[in-house]
């Protein structure tokens, strides 16, 4: 029965909306680009105490994705009308009763709001940047000169290393991986022969290498000729012969390959165009929660962080998520 006279009361509601709504865009006068503040202010439905005016209603159809309002079919007038009583006025209705059970002064409740302003701020300041097409193209050309490195590089080969205090030693560590070629044999070998601690106990691994012999690991560089003995054969194959490097020697496995990288300022430019509209976003948010927390923040307490007892949370039933984080930070898209 209540549920009857509630659904009864929903249905003259939406009745009475749709109609209030239809008077008033008889009275409304023809749009001439200018803003009618006294015709924007005028009300088409209220729910309790609040009002949905003819400016909330342009505002909101307005930024509604076209998806959403050729879903509801039909033309203009009918679009209007159903978008009225099938979006804003049930949505109305629940803030209405959301309101009288005081449920945005509740936990988890008043949680997801602040989540939704927090998010609705990231997305102002996304918006303020503007897309990645408004960065200048010079901004974007400077920083691919200042980061060439990582659109122009030469070919890099992943190489695995036992360095050896002789040639003899070399020779015999080489006839073992050939008997048992496989990692761990590599690897076991490393551990009790190579005179590089810095990567024997990770298999001799020095990383992917130029010709020149350098890595991207600081400080790590070897010679030249380790590498360009590599070179001489496919990824996978072990060198075949211990490469002399300066007084010792070395048994080198190619482990695996790099091709060089040859990028184009224009071929790259919307790419780093998109990542400065990023940093910018960025920037823009790290100052102004910096300028906030200097404003609000205030009797902070760490210490008193470790004495609550955090309970396990529940794992979620099967076919449903937990709540989904609004908005993924100022680096998402």
């Amino acid at each position: 029965m209540v549920a009857a006279k509630t659904r009864a009361r929903f249905a003259r509601f939406l009745a009475a909306a749709a109609v209030i709504f239809a008077v008033e865009e008889k009275n409304t006068p023809a749009a001439d680009g200018g803003v009618d503040g006294a015709r924007r202010a005028r009300v088409v439905a209220r729910v309790g105490s609040e009002a949905i005016t003819i400016g909330d209603f342009e505002d909101l159809i307005s930024e509604a994705p076209p998806a959403e309002r050729s879903g509801l079919g039909g033309p203009p007038d009918a679009v209007r009308h159903r978008f009225l009583t099938d979006r804003l006025a049930p949505q109305a209705v629940l803030l209405a009763d959301a309101d009288a059970k005081s449920l945005r002064d509740k936990p988890p409740t008043s949680f997801a709001i602040e989540r939704a302003l927090s998010s609705a701020t990231l997305r102002a300041i996304r918006a303020r940047v503007g897309p990645a097409s408004a960065v200048p193209r010079d901004a974007a050309r400077a920083y691919y000169e200042k980061n060439r490195t990582r659109f122009d590089t030469p070919v890099r080969v992943r190489l695995w290393r036992i360095l050896c205090a002789t040639r003899a030693e070399a020779q015999s560590v080489l006839d073992s991986i050939h008997r048992d070629p496989t990692p761990k044999t590599f690897g076991d070998l490393a551990r009790d022969h190579s005179v590089d601690h810095g990567t024997s106990l990770r298999a001799g691994d020095l990383g992917f290498l130029t010709a020149d012999g350098l890595s991207r690991e600081p400080g790590l560089r070897v010679d030249p000729a380790v590498v360009r003995a590599a070179l001489g054969v496919r990824d996978g194959d072990v060198v075949p012969s211990p490469v002399e490097e300066g007084a010792f020697f070395s048994v080198v496995w190619r482990r695996g390959t790099i091709p060089a990288l040859h990028q184009t300022f224009d071929e790259v430019a919307a790419q780093i165009q998109e990542t400065l509209r990023k940093d910018r976003v960025k920037a823009e948010a790290d100052d102004l929660i910096a300028s906030l927390r200097a404003a609000h923040l205030r009797d902070l307490d760490e210490a008193r962080l470790d004495a609550p007892d955090l309970a396990p949370t529940e794992a979620p039933a099967r076919g449903t998520r937990p709540d989904a984080q609004v908005d993924g930070g100022p680096n998402s898209p």
